[in-house]
């Protein structure tokens, strides 16, 4: 079939609306409307300092509202809520930033300020409330919903076909799924936790099959169906270009899902390259702006810290240096980002020994090996501490998967799929998967496998506020029955 020429164009659209931009003016218009009248209340007038205030403040939501993707989200309402507070705090975590630099915090009133992140929080949220509910009143009065049709019966149609019937502002309506020859053999692969998580596949029903795929065009014109969802394996993707000429002539909107979700998937994304659409299966999460602020991030908590723990790290040192002879510090070979190997630094909690035979045994309870300070040490993970240097020479980050002995990643990388995509980004002191207790011994293979699912799962969802609530939560994980 010859296709006539076309004008070259992006190929990534970004969809836009009159309803997000005017969602975007009526949030930033209630959000200063508030500030100004917390001001006026207070004050009287306007000062200049708050003047600069809102112009930030305003700067920092547009900003943290498109990287949380707050106006393209179409989840649940409770979703949709905790989004906007992530967004909403990190604007306001912004002023405080530029406060702190600038030396102008005592400008501010605190009260004020408290009333304002959290009234501002109460108002856009009953804002956005209001406005999907009108929204979603005037969709449904106005325009009909569409009848759709997915085209396959695994496991990524079944998921498709429950989002799509579970949210009201795609206007939808599922009429049913169509089986691909031998579907079944070719889909019961069990997708990656990349995009399913067990209490939603659970969930999930069984496809509604009203035909198989000789039967598309028929059911396109009895149902009146206006858009068609491919959803298969990558097995069947020859079965696309036949199908896509034949639904040309039906003018129905066609939409591709491919089906990459089996294998797994590291910071997946869609992109366009020289025109051309470059679906991502794995990159690190830490490039441009991101590697900036994971940078900012780390040097500037990890000097803090380093200031407030200084004296505790003298009072160890002595502790180890009386206690047994030996070095204070002990350094040990770790693979880090993209796999580059660098040396850790711990506080020494074993009395001075040669690996058995050259192999490097895990610390287990009750280890003859360990010191008495360094059970201490260990039972309240001080013996990490050091740690910061690596943070502040940029070999290690305060949050990311926990490096491993260079000769464990040998072990479990021939015994476990898709281990060393771990080193998809900085290793750090702590992680997702410590805060969730997976960590000390490993005894088989399934506990580092849950310890690599969390890895890799802190690594597709990695943000500046995901490493600060396990910053927080690692205080209450410090001890507990694995930390020897």
């Amino acid at each position: 079939m010859v296709l006539p020429k076309r004008t070259p164009r992006s190929i990534l659209k970004r969809r836009g609306s009159i309803s997000t931009a005017v969602q975007t003016v009526l949030d930033l218009v209630v959000v200063l409307g508030l500030a100004l009248a917390l001001v006026h209340r207070q004050y009287g007038v306007l000062p200049a300092a708050y003047s600069v205030l809102l112009l930030l403040l305003a700067i920092g939501m547009l900003f943290a509202y498109d990287q949380f993707g707050v106006y393209r989200s179409n989840s649940s309402f409770a979703r949709k809520a905790l989004t906007l507070l992530k967004a909403w705090s990190l604007a306001f975590a912004f002023l405080l930033v530029v406060g702190f630099a600038t030396k102008q915090t005592d400008v501010y009133s605190r009260l004020l300020l408290g009333q304002l992140y959290v009234g501002g929080y109460a108002v856009q949220v009953l804002l956005h409330y209001f406005s999907r509910e009108i929204q979603t009143r005037v969709m449904r009065r106005a325009v009909p919903a569409e009848n759709v049709l997915i085209i396959g019966t695994g496991k990524l149609a079944r998921y498709l076909q429950a989002k799509i019937s579970g949210n009201p502002w795609l206007n939808q309506n599922v009429v049913g799924c169509l089986e691909l020859p031998g579907s079944q053999a070719r889909q019961s692969g069990k997708p990656a936790a990349s995009l399913y998580h067990s209490s939603d596949f659970a969930a999930l029903k069984e496809a509604e099959v009203i035909g198989n795929l000789e039967d598309m065009l028929d059911i396109i014109e009895r149902h009146d169906v206006r858009t068609v969802y491919f959803a298969i394996p990558l097995g069947d993707s020859d079965l696309i270009e036949e199908m896509y000429f034949r639904l040309l002539d039906r003018h129905v909107a066609v939409h591709w899902v491919p089906d990459i979700f089996s294998l797994l998937l590291v910071n997946h994304s869609v992109r366009e390259m020289a025109g051309l659409p470059v679906l991502t299966l794995s990159e690190t999460p830490l490039t441009g702006t991101r590697l900036l602020l994971k940078a900012v991030e780390d040097r500037v908590l990890a000097t803090l810290i380093l200031l407030l723990v200084a004296p505790v790290l003298l009072l160890i040192a002595l502790a180890i240096r009386l206690d047994s002879p030996g070095p204070v510090f002990f350094r040990q070979a770790r693979k880090g980002w993209s796999g580059k190997v660098f040396h850790i630094w711990k506080f020494r909690s074993m009395h001075v020994h040669q690996p058995e035979g050259g192999v490097v045994q895990q610390a287990t309870r009750d280890d003859p090996r360990i010191t008495r300070v360094g059970a201490f040490l260990r039972k309240t993970s001080l013996d990490e501490l050091p740690q910061v240097f690596n943070v502040l020479t940029g070999e290690m980050s305060l949050v990311g998967p926990r490096p491993h002995a260079v000769q464990h990643d040998e072990e479990y990388s021939k015994r476990i799929d898709a281990y060393l995509a771990r080193h998809n980004i900085k290793p750090g002191i702590t992680g997702l998967a410590q805060v969730r207790g997976l960590r000390g011994e490993t005894r088989d293979v399934e506990q580092m496998q849950q310890r690599i699912e969390a890895d890799i799962e802190y690594i597709n969802n990695w943000s500046l506020w995901l490493d600060l609530s396990i910053l927080v939560r690692t205080l209450g994980a410090l001890t507990g029955k694995n930390a020897y």
